[in-house]
């Protein structure tokens, strides 16, 4: 599997109570265990542990694997319950039905279920998909020595015997199937009547493995996925309107449907075909959201399946979309192969749209951990010089730069893309770029305080943020000391009043960087401060304006300086000073 298949995530917790909280995703296994001993030691988390996921290319899915964990938060187990096995064995035909049991069972035979068009409720519901699986030649043993040998692992009994073990129970549950299927337990019902079989069933021992009986039988003509999904939003309405039985039915379709769900084949099939994964993963986020669009549905079903979404209907169908999101997300693939910065732009589309939805269906740390992983690959060495490559002066790159920051997530790739930026304000083209330059000054300290905004905006680390900010000051007093450009404003007006509010404009159009803000400032407290200064101010606004009063003027006035940032107390004790 290739490396980049696998990623780290690293997660702390500050006690026992709370929940666990995203840290880093990280692709070095070492790192990750690193950054783990150092939030304990540095006592920046009293709990840490470190989760191993890996990315299956043919299904799409993420397999994980808690392989650290330790503080003084991590809970205390029972000696015998450390002992049991992650995945505890079946002993029953029954335990067969339980959602772990059919999640384990989606797992081993994903191939047979997919070439077959079939959720496992239905392969373990019907003696005739039983039969298809059997003949299939080796599939079912694979399956069976693929779960003995994860069972053999963690409870260290011999393969051989978990093997016998597992065969039996297998073969009495495929029995206990094939005879209630020739004695007919297993309805065949007309349409219209599944509310009937659910209030009848509701309360029968076996009631829910003879109404998904039922389920699977009336799905058996169906040839596609979309016709199946179809079906089954036809018996919803079929609910009881109240008690065990709408329980029993509402629930079981749920299951179903969010085994269709779950399935890359069948969500393919369903969604069709899009401009790229970008496209058909934010169509997946609106069928989550249940505002997906008649335009995105490729057929009337998905529309009416985001309208039960939207009345939190079917939750564990949602949940099933959440989980394909998740795992979409960390894919490998680009979501739009031909532009990084359209797929920059999809990745904070889809952000921004999630964002819209709760965290019941869909957790803020897998969500997180997705986003974070996604970002790595869009600041990659190949990534950045894509970004870069049509644009020609070092301005420009900064800010390309800072739109990349804007869209990605994660504190490590913040700082990576902060080393990228470090580079490009300290060269001395970026300097020369500026002062050596036959653009207006004014139109370069415009530039300049345009992206010290962008930067002070950014969510780089303080330790990465002051220090561009800085260099940005730095750049446009260089500027403004060529160019003369508050000398001359100074110089060119008569009357504090005039050379006051020419600075003022400055300050009001973002003309400087906050460095020559506090300078010029200064100058407007020292005009402020002249004798003539408020009798030249009010002539000059009567001038402009007839009707002005004085005490309308002094109001305009201090407005002027507050949004300078000058306050309204150090104007008033300047004025008085004259």
């Amino acid at each position: 599997m290739p490396h980049s298949d696998v990623h780290f995530e690293v997660f702390c917790r500050q006690s026992a109570k709370d929940a666990w909280v995203l840290h880093e995703v990280l692709t070095v296994r070492e790192k990750a265990l690193s950054a783990a001993a150092e939030l304990i030691a540095s006592k920046q988390a009293k709990g840490v542990k470190v989760v191993r996921e890996t990315y299956d290319g043919e299904t799409g899915d993420y397999t994980s694997l808690s392989i650290f964990e330790d503080g003084h938060t991590k809970l205390a187990l029972d000696p015998a319950a450390e002992e049991l096995p992650s995945a505890a064995p079946c002993f029953r035909p029954e335990d067969l039905y339980t959602r772990h049991a059919r999640a384990t069972l989606t797992r081993l035979l994903r191939g047979h279920l997919t070439r077959h068009k079939l959720t496992t409720i239905e392969l373990i519901h019907r003696a005739d998909c039983l039969e298809k699986l059997e003949s299939s030649g080796t599939t079912f043993q694979h399956a069976v020595q693929k779960m003995a040998v994860a069972q053999a692992a963690s409870s260290g009994k011999p393969v051989q015997q978990i093997i016998k073990a597992l065969n039996d129970l297998a073969a009495r549950a495929v029995s206990r199937v094939y005879r209630d299927s020739r004695r007919g337990h297993f309805p065949v019902v007309g349409n219209g009547a599944f509310g009937a079989l659910a209030d009848k069933l509701a309360s029968a021992p076996d009631g829910i493995y003879v109404f998904n009986a039922a389920l699977a039988r009336h799905l058996a003509p169906c040839k596609s996925w979309d016709e199946k999904l179809a079906t089954l939003l036809t018996v919803t309405p079929q609910a009881p309107e109240s008690g065990p039985g709408r329980a029993l039915l509402l629930d079981a379709i749920d299951n179903l449907i969010a085994e269709i769900l779950g399935s890359s084949a069948a969500l393919h099939e369903l969604l069709g075909e899009r401009e790229n994964l970008g496209q058909a993963l934010l169509v997946l986020v609106h069928l989550f959201l249940g505002i997906l669009s008649e335009e995105e549905a490729k057929s009337e079903v998905l529309t009416h399946l985001a309208e039960h979404f939207i009345g939190d209907g079917m939750p564990n169908a949602r949940g099933a979309v959440a989980s394909r999101i998740i795992a979409e997300l960390k894919n490998t693939k680009r979501l739009c192969p031909t532009s990084r910065l359209d797929e920059l732009r999809m990745l904070r589309k889809i952000a921004n749209t999630l964002s819209l939805g709760g965290e019941r269906h869909l957790s803020h740390e897998a969500l997180v951990a997705g986003f974070t992983l996604r970002s790595r690959r869009l600041i990659a060495a190949e990534a950045i010089a894509d970004y870069l490559a049509d644009v020609s002066t070092p301005d420009d790159k900064l800010e390309r730069l800072l739109r990349v920051e804007e869209g990605i997530t994660g504190g490590e790739n913040k700082r990576h893309l902060g080393a990228v930026v470090q580079q490009i304000v300290s060269a001395s083209a970026f300097e020369d770029h500026f002062v050596a330059n036959s653009t207006p000054a004014i139109a370069r300290l415009r530039r300049l305080a345009e992206l010290q905004a962008r930067v002070q905006h950014s969510h780089f680390p303080d330790h990465q943020r002051e220090p561009f900010s800085t260099r940005l000051d730095q750049i446009a007093q260089e500027v403004e000391s060529r160019g003369r450009v508050l000398k001359t404003l100074q110089d060119s007006n008569a009357g504090p009043a005039a050379r006051a509010l020419a600075i003022l404009k400055l300050c009001a159009n973002n003309v400087l960087t906050e460095g020559l803000a506090g300078k010029a400032r200064e100058l407007v407290l020292a005009n402020l401060a002249q004798p003539e200064f408020l009798a030249g101010y009010i002539a000059q606004a009567k001038t402009d304006t007839e009707a002005l009063t004085p005490e309308r003027a002094m109001a305009d006035l201090l407005a002027m300086l507050q949004h300078a940032g000058i306050s309204r107390e150090g104007a008033l004790r300047s004025m008085r000073a004259a």
